[in-house]
């Protein structure tokens, strides 16, 4: 079976508000710029379900999920729910689809694992809120899209499953999640002293995950290095039957919330990578604060699921579809023309720093500890 798109309008009407980092259309976009390359054929393509309070409380709390929807239909939340759950607090607003939009991001990756149940792949871009806390919201994510789909690949009977972050922030929700479940391994690739500030290379959770803190300016050349001494030798050793990657594009250079200076391409790179080693694979979206990097990354992303050759320009639906863009940030006051017009950034190499060299070994010490090597 090809890979499977999942996605949803909702988000092309949903907004944080105004002046909160996810104002900006992030999976509308990504998919209006698949369309317009003409990589989307109808059979490729599902609408994401709204996971039900009953799916969610696989790993919520039902009161945290009761507050969420009384927060959306009243549009406020009292003093001790706030104080409790972090409804309308540290960057988690109130806002209109503040519960049927994170239902719609979990019900995506509850449907991405059922598709995946006998192998395949699958991309859901508005997945990949891995923040989110069995009974509150952080970090911008009112539920755990990443825990319940782990979940239900587990329910499924899998035993060895791989959870890969790429995202410029510590995947800290699902590391705490599985803590005590060595079926599940998580290995976080993120920005070294970022929020949540948690994911230092001691941290192990129990002995089945690594962490790999990297340091400002983290570049191409730095990921592919992370990628061929950490990652896939991890992976190799695993053998997973199942591998989840959170996709985050705010490692990219043009983020405006994060210090990383990758560029699409190491994105691509690590899918590529690690396709093989998939005999089930989700992609998720996850963090991304520019709207034309990530619409970019994540059709790239898509393309390379799908071994789609790159423009070297977009075609004029494509390139629309980018000049509609704006951004009240500064980057937005003068885009590169590049932004427009292709999908594939110029390769951002640079020298392997020796603190990435060591957070990458130290991710790799002690392996025949991790778990069995399957014969």
């Amino acid at each position: 079976m090809p890979p499977i798109l999942i996605g949803s309008e909702i988000y092309r009407r949903s907004s944080y508000g105004s002046k909160h980092p996810l104002a900006i259309p992030r999976v509308s976009v990504t998919l209006d710029l698949i369309r317009a390359l003409g990589w989307l054929p109808d059979a490729q393509y599902r609408d994401s379900p709204m996971a039900s309070p009953a799916e969610l409380a696989r790993f919520h709390a039902p009161d945290y999920i009761d507050a969420l929807q009384r927060a959306e239909a009243t549009q406020q939340v009292s003093p001790a729910e706030r104080e409790r759950f972090r409804i309308g607090a540290d960057g988690n607003p109130i806002y209109r689809e503040m519960f049927r939009r994170p239902a719609t991001s979990a019900g995506g990756t509850l449907l991405a694992a059922e598709l995946t149940r006998q192998g395949g792949i699958v991309h859901v871009p508005g997945g990949g809120t891995h923040h989110g806390r069995a009974d509150r919201a952080s970090g911008f994510c009112f539920v755990n899209d990443a825990v319940l789909g782990l979940m239900a690949w587990l329910d499924q009977g899998l035993t060895r499953i791989l959870y890969l972050d790429i995202d410029a922030h510590h995947g800290d929700g699902v590391q705490d999640a599985f803590h005590d479940d060595p079926r599940v391994f998580t290995l976080s690739v993120h920005e070294d002293g970022r929020w949540p500030f948690t994911g230092a290379t001691d941290d192990r959770a129990g002995g089945h995950a690594r962490n790999i803190p990297v340091p400002p300016g983290f570049n191409d050349s730095e990921m592919l290095w992370v990628l061929h001494e950490a990652i896939l030798p991890i992976a190799r050793h695993l053998r997973p039957e199942a591998i989840m990657l959170q996709c985050g594009a705010d490692a990219l250079e043009e983020d405006p919330l994060a210090r990383l200076s990758l560029s699409n391409t190491s994105h691509r790179s690590v899918v590529g990578a690690i396709m093989p080693m998939a005999p089930r694979l989700i992609v998720l979206g996850g963090g991304g604060y520019n709207p034309w990097s990530v619409a970019r990354c994540w059709a790239g992303v898509w393309g390379r699921l799908n071994g789609h050759d790159f423009p070297e320009r977009l075609p004029p639906a494509a390139e629309a579809v980018m000049r509609a863009l704006s951004f009240a940030r500064a980057a937005g006051r003068n885009p590169p023309e590049a932004w427009f017009t292709t999908i594939a950034d110029a390769p951002r190499p640079g020298v392997v720093r020796a603190v990435v060299r060591r957070a990458a070994a130290r991710a790799v010490e002690d392996l025949s500890a991790l778990a069995p090597v399957v014969p």
